[in-house]
């Protein structure tokens, strides 16, 4: 099989390492790919911009299968592109990626189908959402409608920090349109859990839970970034929570996706709340988490194109994913000064040096050497037979990993 896989990310890094493990699979484009995949078994980088050269491309060399890595390109609809010249494809329609594409029609999904969630308002109005929250009880949650990659949602301790986020959101317009509508929602007190999912639109596999750490500083200071490390399986999602998530949220989800007659054959991704009073839905992802991706798909003994090509054909509810009886632990190393201001183009040296898989997302390739290109650099993914163990591996080889101005937590899978 040819495979394109659409992205430049560690995720996608992950991704493509995984694909080419498949015996399936003989060639893989990445879109544009990055400096890892550069790199990566049976993997070729190829620079395409947008949903028409992408097109254009897998036709032109009769690619089996695309599999899309970030969000943009799905709620830009080349699901449907792809679809209509009868090209396989992997996610969801542009109507089903709603679901993540705006914050307000997902809430509106919850409430019409049951979906346990925080209570929510939501405004396109900046003075009507001031007025709202002048009479509030805080903390309370601002987060903007549309895609802001992960940095679109605030937790507001006070009226002046509400009235400074309803401001950069809606008036100075940071995340270009996409905060011009805010949903101000209940702060939920508790443990965030990531719950990464495979759906055919008749049934839903959950994949192994994972545990994500948003905030740039140790302590889970800070402002949020993408992420900045990932354990998994969460020691946080007990039986009893895997119960209350499938009952209450991730069933109701499966009732929706058919009431609404959404082709969704693809990854949803659940964020959810684990609190004193119950498992809580705070968000839905329409494709793999970055970078729970990178934590996830190492513990996946399961080929993965299989399990892709079973969503695709109907046949999850036959499907059995295995996973190897260990944890993971992945940290995030991203260049000084993000999520603000950052230099790039560093040498990254070490790498060869460690012991487990770095998947690479913010470097490129120049001259058969890496540099860095982005914010958040690479990330150090180790399995263990304990979380301890992981978390000893994958320190071990990050701190093999240098570059000018490298910074990550040192606090990952503390919990």
């Amino acid at each position: 099989m040819k495979v394109l896989i659409i992205g430049s990310g560690g995720r996608e890094h992950a991704i493509a390492w995984k694909t080419a493990q498949s015996p399936l699979v003989n060639r893989i484009y990445c879109a544009p790919g990055n400096g890892g995949t550069y790199f990566e078994n049976k993997c070729e980088n190829i620079s395409l911009n947008g949903i028409d050269e992408l097109l254009k491309f897998a036709v032109k060399n009769s690619v089996d299968l695309t599999i899309v890595g970030p969000e943009i390109p799905l709620v830009e609809g080349i699901v449907d592109r792809f679809k209509e010249k009868g090209l396989k494809i992997f996610g969801p329609s542009r109507e089903a990626a709603m679901l993540e594409g705006s914050k307000s029609y997902s809430k509106s999904f919850m409430d019409k189908y049951g979906v346990k969630t925080a209570w929510y308002r939501d405004f396109d109005n900046a003075d009507e959402a001031r007025n709202f929250l002048s009479d509030c009880d805080y903390p309370v949650v601002i987060k903007a409608d549309g895609l802001a990659a992960g940095k679109g949602v605030v937790i507001c301790n006070s009226f002046n920090e509400a009235e400074q986020t309803i401001d950069d959101f809606m008036i100075k317009d940071i995340f270009k349109g996409s905060g011009k509508r805010v949903i101000v929602e209940e702060f939920l007190e508790g443990v965030e859990a990531s719950i990464l999912s495979i759906t055919d639109g008749k049934t839903i596999i959950p994949f192994l839970s994972a545990k994500d750490h948003k905030a740039i500083y140790e302590g889970n200071k800070g402002p949020n970034t993408g992420g900045m490390g990932v354990i998994a399986p969460n020691p946080y999602v007990t039986d009893e929570v895997l119960r209350s998530f499938n009952r209450d949220i991730m069933l109701p989800t499966l009732r929706g996706i058919q009431g609404e007659q959404m082709d969704y054959k693809g990854i949803i991704f659940f964020g959810i709340m684990i609190t004193a009073k119950g498992v809580y839905l705070l968000e839905y992802n329409v494709r793999m988490g970055d970078p729970e991706t990178q934590a996830v798909l190492p513990l996946m003994e399961s080929d993965f194109i299989e399990l892709i090509l079973a969503a695709l054909e109907d046949k999850l509810d036959s499907y059995n994913i295995k996973w190897k009886k260990a944890h993971s632990c992945c940290v995030v190393a991203a260049s000084k000064g993000y999520p603000g201001k950052y230099e790039t183009g560093f040498n990254i040296t070490g790498i060869k040096d460690a012991n487990n898989k770095i998947f690479i997302a913010g470097g490129k390739n120049n001259k058969d050497k890496l540099m860095t290109s982005g914010g958040r650099v690479l990330a150090a993914t180790a399995l263990g037979k304990t979380l301890e163990e992981a978390i000893n591996n994958s320190y071990r080889d990050i701190e093999r990993v240098e570059f000018n101005g490298i910074y990550f937590r040192r606090d990952i899978g503390e919990i």
